[in-house]
């Protein structure tokens, strides 16, 4: 089981804050797309990957990163400084 967090506008697109799902999944972006499959709400929050950050166990990564230890993974827009 992996926990996955949404912050911000894909927290918003997806209605949830947070869910736990299983998957077999073995790298982010084969997660996305298992998750772009589930229903609409999924396929627009991550229409855009390049307006997506991502974060294993609270740790910025990428979309080609495995995740078969990972126990949260966190999907964000990018941060601006101010």
């Amino acid at each position: 089981m992996i926990d996955i967090v949404y912050f911000a506008w894909l927290r918003e697109r997806i209605g949830l804050p947070r869910e736990r799902i299983e998957t077999d999944a073995t790298t982010v972006g084969a997660l996305v797309e298992e998750l772009r499959g589930r229903e609409e709400r999924y396929a627009l929050a991550f229409s855009d990957l390049s307006a997506i950050r991502v974060a294993l166990d609270q740790e910025l990564s990428d979309f080609d990163a495995p995740i078969a230890t990972v126990r949260e993974i966190a999907f964000f827009p990018p941060m601006t400084g101010g």
